[in-house]
């Protein structure tokens, strides 16, 4: 399989530094949301369970919006601060189109999922969209010819490829459901988007050459057969 070099004249241009900067900056901004959120639970000793998703309970559909808002105490936010920060980064940079359909179904979706579905219990945390984010940036990386998605699912599989398990009813605390939720929807969007946020490859000067020979052919036939015709062969 042939590996794309996408064109520094792209990736190294002034524009695309910027949308980096703009990447970390909205990543690292939801994060400090979260925080911010979270501390201001906590200084006014509010219980987040109200917040969260409660199955098939009316009331609990609300939590579809506000539970990846919300976290249980300050170890289950630590936990999701590096990988949103990491992989939210990397999805805002790498998949900017991609981004306006995939972050929302990855915020709503496993929600969604988890009122329909998931068991009793009360389900909360920004867990889901690093699930999601994780599955969208790894698979998409696969997808993809061009190296830096392929470097950025490597980085990412290597950073979080533990969380796998937390697809698996392991632990009885934990909301398997979001995570399995999340991660499937961010392997069928990465297929399905496949083909947004191509970046241009870079083109090597044997492939502009071949590019003249082949567009100079058909003229030369035509002069040549034009000779043989004046010629009366």
């Amino acid at each position: 399989m042939q590996l794309h070099v996408p064109d520094p004249a792209f990736t190294g241009s002034t524009q695309a530094r910027a949308h980096f900067r703009l990447a970390a900056r909205l990543a690292l901004g939801f994060v400090a949301l979260l925080w911010l959120i979270h501390l201001m639970n906590w200084a006014a000793a509010l219980d987040p369970a109200p917040f969260g998703v409660h199955p098939r309970q009316l009331a609990g559909a609300l939590g579809v919006l506000s539970a990846p808002l919300v976290h249980g105490d300050f170890a289950h936010l630590v936990a999701n601060t590096a990988p949103l920060a990491v992989v939210g980064t990397a999805m805002l940079f790498l998949y900017p189109s991609a981004s306006l359909r995939v972050l929302p179904a990855i915020y709503l979706g496993p929600g969604i999922a988890v009122w329909l579905f998931g068991r009793d219990s009360t389900h909360l945390g920004a867990s889901g969209l690093v699930y999601g984010l994780v599955a969208y940036v790894f698979v998409a990386g696969l997808l993809r010819r061009d190296r830096r998605a392929i470097a950025a699912s490597f980085v990412v599989a290597f950073m979080y490829g533990s969380l796998a398990w937390g697809v698996l009813p392991t632990r009885e605390p934990v909301s398997w459901e979001t995570h399995l939720a999340a991660a499937l929807i961010g392997v069928v969007l990465a297929f399905a988007l496949r083909r947004l946020d191509v970046p241009p490859r870079k083109r090597y000067a044997w492939e502009d050459e071949d590019a003249i020979r082949v567009e100079q052919s058909p003229s030369t036939t035509e002069g040549d057969e034009s000779t043989r015709i004046r010629s009366g062969v």
